[in-house]
């Protein structure tokens, strides 16, 4: 199989690396606009890099788009229109969904979007304990200081810093699939936002948002790219029980009512993390997803999550105003 990873960035990269790894049959090539990225990705991966798609001399069978997100439209429309299955990273904006939903249908292709904390060995858990007999309350908080996210680039020049796809909006398109398939969909939201900070940016920088949803289940979810320690603190309870999440694997407990304490919950899966990410970050999540866009094509599997589904919980973000 080959495979083409679109855009050379720090996922694109990423990308890369783990399907080498994990896939080591597999031939990877690369595009991206920029000469300074095709030299590091060859010199780090010893793959072939071009320039844009047309210059790509081999038979492609999967692509990887992970490009700035208001560029994936016209890109994924160009893969499905050359037979390729696709998998995207975030999209962040509707732009084509319908159009490239059709289209793959049209020319049978697999049209797979990333959703990673489906693939977090600690959200599955979460998910599993979150039983249909309880009403849940939870309360959840997720932030960053924009400039710290990249840190080797002017957050104006990365796609957080664009009102469209602003770091707030993004936080809340990773954490909504996730939480609307844990707790239901949502009924009613009430939302306060403002700008709080001097950051130079044409959008607001914090979120506290009141979600119920259809079963019962409350939330309160709080989103921010102010904070100058990168947080991420869950809670959810319930009559007898409770859980505690603080965004890393050994983070998470679990209220025992036989003894009135709380216990770490002790993950099967070991642990990867990789020298100079944000501790919330873990690589078995990226790589249990792109395994899972491989069984998608090669094996004709379900997704977890796809292009419907995301299009609600994009367009409850625009309902929220981020």
């Amino acid at each position: 199989m080959i495979v083409v990873v679109i855009g050379l960035g720090s996922m694109g990269k990423r990308r890369v690396r783990l399907i080498k790894e994990m896939f080591p049959q597999y031939t990877v090539v690369g595009v991206d606009g920029r000469e300074d990225r095709r030299k590091e990705a060859t010199d780090l991966f010893q793959i072939t890099c071009y320039n844009s798609l047309p210059e790509i001399r081999e038979t492609v069978d999967c692509a990887f788009v992970c490009t700035s997100p208001l560029s994936h439209a016209s890109i994924i429309s160009e893969c499905l229109n050359n037979h390729w299955n696709v998998f995207t990273e975030l999209n962040l904006v509707t732009d084509a969904y319908k159009e490239n939903m059709k289209l793959a249908d049209k020319n049978k292709c697999k049209l797979f979007l990333s959703s990673t904390f489906f693939y977090r060995e600690e959200i599955k858990y979460i998910r599993s304990k979150i039983d249909a007999d309880s009403q849940w309350n939870y309360i959840y908080h997720i932030g960053q200081y924009l400039p710290d996210w990249h840190p080797w680039e002017t957050y104006n020049d990365f796609f957080i810093g664009n009102a469209r796809t602003n770091g707030c909006r993004e936080i809340m398109a990773i954490e909504l699939p996730w939480l609307l398939n844990t707790f239901g969909n949502v009924k009613s939201t009430n939302t306060v936002s403002d700008k709080m900070s001097a950051l130079n940016i044409g959008f607001h920088d914090n979120y506290m948002i009141q979600l119920e949803h259809v079963n019962g289940n409350k939330g309160v979810l709080v989103v921010d790219v102010v904070s100058p320690a990168a947080v991420r603190k869950f809670e959810a309870y319930s009559e007898g029980k409770y859980l505690s999440w603080n965004g890393t694997p050994d983070s998470l407990f679990e209220f025992n009512k036989n003894d009135k304490s709380l216990q770490n919950v002790s993950l099967s899966e070991k642990t990867e993390h990789m020298e100079g990410y944000s501790q919330f970050i873990v690589e078995n999540a990226y790589k249990n997803e792109i395994k899972e866009f491989f069984d998608v094509v090669m094996n004709h599997k379900k997704p977890l999550y796809g292009f419907s589904q995301d299009e609600i919980i994009l367009n409850l973000i625009d309902a929220l105003g981020a």
